[in-house]
């Protein structure tokens, strides 16, 4: 018999030899030949009850590879191959015993079936094998060959184990006997046999091959258990509470393992971010191991993505929940330098001002001062009021739930001293009496980092000689063109005593006017 470690069937197998051997020596009794036919029987059940659970093995494997093509099809196909051998073989072999008892009315009257005559006709003719037993021959080895060459060599155990079960003796075809001589298998096995003990003999083998095609199916889906269970179809990545933590705080994280082959692709997805439901292909991607985000960052803040994830398990859509979020800090784009003597506002203007805190979204930052409103966004406007310093507090919310609060003190100065100009022309200018009589007098605040526009409302005129003029407006009135008329050639003209203002704030008074000279050139 074979040799190794054998299981219960075959172990019950080689009982059935011995006792084989033990009939031809002790003339065969009837009993024995019952026997034979129970143990038949037991064969038969045994066959229809591992073929029902070879076709669920083939049903979950077809079930497996239309989830995962590229994992499975292989598997599949090479499952399909041998259990079609084991069918046209298994089938070959029914339909020889359907032949052998054909001329039995009752198929169990096992005692009368202690003739060899069939076989010894079908298989043999004289000291040659006929055509059919040659064709059995043929099959016993054929499907030992075909099915060593679908099985790949990761199940070298199987592969030895069906070449055991179906051996037909040694490279020339031979058995040894027990007095040392050699017959070949095929006669040594169905020549001069009773008909019982070789209709046993086919029934047993067709349970070889049914175990064969068990373990086949088995070892190509436990084959593929252990890829999907090895490590290098596995990855790691970090998970935390959130996904920005601040200088000071314990980052509470942990390095998890996940499966990134085929085996671990979704199916679909259902995801919305911040509540806006998510496309497949255009927001995100399945891939090996999960979902590839295919999304922007967003506006400043915390992100939620929330959804289902849908797996393929033994035909059944499996659902894994999704409940992730992330936080958007706003890109910086230029260097944060500043004056430490020159936070400074403004009295009398709008100032324009930001404010913002790194890593905290602008709808949950707050500012307050008096004179201080906010316009949108991080964008405020600052008015002071009285007094020499204002003091603006920033404050806002953490991702944590943390609040944060940071004051700024500013200097409030006054609005610099305006100079008065003629002809846009400040200080002193030359020009001729009749330019003068037309020109506009004005005031400007020169270098100052606001575009202010001021407007004259009066102003002082005097000419050498003549008493000083008042004059309402910003042009010369005609006691002022009078009195310019009396000036010579190379006469100081003064404009002074500028009254200016402001145009959209006429309530706050500007420091003096300083005057403005005008050389006369004819």
């Amino acid at each position: 018999m074979a040799g190794g470690k054998a299981s219960p069937r075959q172990k019950m197998i080689n009982l059935m030899y011995l006792i084989f051997i033990a009939m031809l020596a002790l003339n065969i009794g009837k009993e024995v030949l019952a026997a034979f036919g129970v143990m038949n029987e037991k064969f038969e059940a045994s066959n229809v009850k591992a073929s029902e659970n070879n076709v669920a093995y083939l049903d979950g494997l077809a079930t497996k590879a239309s989830e995962n093509e590229e994992e499975y099809a292989p598997l599949y196909q090479k499952a399909t191959q041998v259990t079609e051998l084991s069918n046209e073989f298994y089938s070959y072999i029914e339909s020889l015993k359907g032949e052998m008892l054909e001329g039995y009315e009752d198929k169990k009257d096992y005692e009368k079936m202690d003739k060899s005559d069939f076989l010894d006709q079908k298989f043999f003719g004289g000291d040659k094998v006929t055509e059919e037993g040659q064709k059995f021959l043929n099959w016993v080895n054929r499907y030992r060959t075909e099915v060593g060459k679908v099985l790949p060599e990761s199940m070298k155990d199987i592969k030895e184990s069906v070449n055991a079960r179906f051996a037909t003796g040694d490279a020339n075809g031979k058995v040894e006997k027990s007095d040392g001589t050699k017959e070949d298998w095929l006669n040594y096995h169905y020549e001069r046999v009773p008909m019982v003990v070789s209709l046993t003999k086919l029934t047993a083998m067709q349970s070889d091959i049914k175990s064969t095609e068990q373990d086949v199916l088995k070892g190509l889906l436990e084959g593929n258990l252990t890829e999907a269970v090895s490590l290098k179809n596995f990855a790691t990545s970090l998970s935390a509470s959130k996904s920005a933590f601040y200088s000071g705080e314990k980052y509470d994280g942990k390095i998890i393992i996940s499966k990134t082959d085929k085996t671990s692709t979704p199916v679909r997805a259902e995801l919305t971010l911040d509540g806006r439901k998510l496309v497949a292909d255009k927001d995100y991607k399945l891939e090996a191991g999960g979902v590839k985000m295919l999304i922007g960052a967003g506006g400043a803040g915390d992100h939620t993505i929330e959804g289902m994830l849908y797996f393929m398990q033994d035909g059944k859509e499996i659902e894994v929940p999704v409940n992730n979020t992330f936080a958007t800090i706003s890109k910086p784009n230029a260097a944060v330098i500043a004056a430490d003597k020159m936070n400074v506002v403004y009295r009398g203007v709008a100032n324009p001002m930001t404010i913002s805190i790194p890593g905290i979204p602008d709808n949950k930052v707050s500012a307050s001062a008096p004179g201080l409103r906010k316009v949108s966004g991080s964008r405020y406007v600052m008015n002071p009021g009285t007094g020499r310093e204002v003091t603006i507090s920033a404050s806002g919310v953490l991702p944590d739930g943390q609040r944060i609060s940071t004051p700024a003190t500013f200097r409030i100065k006054d609005i610099p001293r305006p100079s008065g100009t003629i002809r846009g022309e400040a200080g002193s200018a030359k020009m001729p009496r009749r330019n003068l009589e037309i020109s506009t007098v004005s005031a400007m605040l020169e270098d100052f980092d606001f575009d202010l526009k001021l407007a004259v409302s009066g102003f002082k005129f005097k000419v050498p000689g003549q008493p000083t003029v008042v004059v309402s407006g910003n042009k010369l009135n005609a006691k002022a063109k009078s009195a310019l008329k009396r000036a010579g050639r190379g006469d100081a003209v003064q404009i002074f005593d500028i009254q200016a203002y402001i145009s959209n704030n006429k309530s706050y008074k500007l420091k003096k006017v300083s005057p403005v000279v005008v050389e006369l050139t004819n």
